[in-house]
């Protein structure tokens, strides 16, 4: 290691001082140290006062004990400080170790009174209108660790199965899924040149562009060379949709494979990423599964090595219409599976996670592979309990012939996709893929009800606050 790579790790363990997380994992005792934090909570008394400090780096906070109960005085519920003390055994229960302080520098005070986050219950809306603050909550700082470790467990379980992880475009000139959902780039606008000519609205591309609804078809190209890439990036569509499963901007993992030709073996793939992410000890998971309800079925069943069921979507649709259940909209052969299907699939005939696949071929991409029969595709839903629908793929039609009749027959642009079935032609390998709504996994491991409290900052139709 150089001079200055040592000067570098020298400064940043003196100068930054140690998280809350690496305080409470420390083994040493009467040691001073110095932690940052946020005030959570003040206790005053005749004698003594304590306060609960808090990084964000982990649920457990930081008890601290002020002997010297006028030190305290000068805190406040919400106070960015930096404490100075000895990091001592508690013994009170709660704890294994406290932070006995011994100087107190305020770094950005807060006022009690106008300070929105308060100790009593918070309504969600009432957060959702401070989204710049609600973060400090308990359960949104869990959402958002939870977020980080599923993330890296998510990186860990593709790294060891040989995926490469890799970055594609936001901007796009396709609509992957053909629904017209996409948001579009506006023009650049005309303006007033100074010879007072004026300019036409132009195309910054010189094409009509869309921020993506997808990474699929850009996989694809990569999946073509590098047998196996994931991605895990933002996404946006254009739906005014108001349920609890959707927003305008939300985060997607995909995965593309070449020389995959089954079904099943795209299904067992996506079984195992999830199920490598539902064996993880997390605390904030716990935390979360904490306050949900009794009809809120945990996912630890989900983790063990039972393979979860599979249907066709044909036997699916007999399933639903013998059920005696009563539905909004009538399961019928040929049509989309609505929200009350997929929950009663997962919910009540499987009482877990369910693969449903081979869906009819008029309603679906056209992308996906067709199965011999010619009337449903190579394709597969999984539905959950309480969310219905987490992931969706399919193998991708590798034959020219097919591929470019399913273009002209979904009436789409069939120069804008050239390049898209010359992949075909090129040495093109059979190959599938999936795509996974990452808030809609946060939601099923956490809980949680909606997808808008499983992202930091939510927008959907009519509303984006920051």
């Amino acid at each position: 290691m150089s001079v200055s790579q040592k000067l570098l790790s020298r400064r940043n363990l003196t100068q930054l001082g140690g998280t809350i997380r690496q305080v409470l994992a420390s083994k040493s005792n009467d040691e001073s140290i110095h932690v940052h934090g946020w005030i959570k909570s003040i206790r005053l008394q005749k004698r003594i006062a304590f306060a609960m400090l808090h990084d964000g780096t982990t649920p457990k906070g930081l008890q601290v004990v002020f002997r010297n109960p006028t030190q305290a005085k000068v805190l406040t519920n919400g106070a960015s400080v930096r404490l100075t003390g000895a990091l001592t055994p508690s013994p009170g229960p709660g704890q294994h170790r406290e932070l006995v302080a011994e100087a107190v520098e305020i770094l950005g005070a807060c006022d009690p009174e106008s300070y929105p986050i308060q100790k009593q219950a918070l309504t969600t809306e009432y957060l959702r209108d401070h989204a710049h603050l609600r973060v400090r909550t308990d359960v949104q700082g869990a959402v958002l660790r939870l977020r980080d470790t599923v993330m890296r467990s998510l990186h860990d379980f593709f790294h060891e199965n040989d995926f490469i992880y890799v970055h594609t475009p936001i901007i796009t000139s396709n609509d992957t899924e053909g629904a017209g959902e996409s948001f579009r780039l506006a023009p650049i606008p005309s303006r007033c040149t100074d010879r007072g000519v004026t300019t036409q609205d132009t195309e910054f591309f010189n094409k009509p562009s869309y921020l993506t609804v997808s990474s699929q078809l850009h996989l694809e190209v990569l999946s073509n060379a590098v047998a196996r890439v994931w991605t895990l990036s933002p996404c946006f569509r254009a739906e005014r949709s108001q349920t609890s499963r959707h927003l305008a901007e939300f985060w997607m993992l995909e995965a593309e494979l070449s020389f995959v030709r089954s079904v099943d073996d795209l299904c067992d793939v996506a079984e195992a990423s999830i199920k490598h992410v539902l064996r993880l000890q997390s605390l904030d998971r716990d935390l979360l599964q904490a306050d949900i309800g009794a009809s809120w079925t945990s996912t630890a069943a989900a983790a063990s090595e039972v393979p979860w069921a599979r249907i066709t979507y044909t036997d699916a649709i007999r399933e639903l219409q013998n059920s005696g259940a009563r539905f909004e909209f009538t399961p019928l052969w040929g049509s989309p599976l609505q929200s009350e299907h997929e929950r009663w699939l997962a919910d009540s005939f499987a009482h877990g996670p369910i693969f449903v696949t081979d869906y009819p071929v008029t309603i679906k991409p056209f992308y996906m592979r067709q199965n011999d029969d010619g009337k449903t595709v190579a394709c597969f839903d999984l539905l959950v309990p309480h969310v219905g629908e987490l992931v969706g793929g399919s193998l991708r039609e590798e034959r020219s012939t097919l591929l470019e009749a399913a273009i002209k027959r979904q009436g789409l642009d069939e120069e804008a996709y050239r390049w898209y079935t010359e992949l075909r032609k090129f040495g093109g390998a059979p190959h599938g893929g999936y795509g996974m709504g990452f808030e809609r996994l946060i939601s099923w491991l956490g809980g949680i009800e909606n997808v808008r409290e499983c992202i930091p900052m939510p927008r959907w139709s009519g509303r984006m606050l920051l």
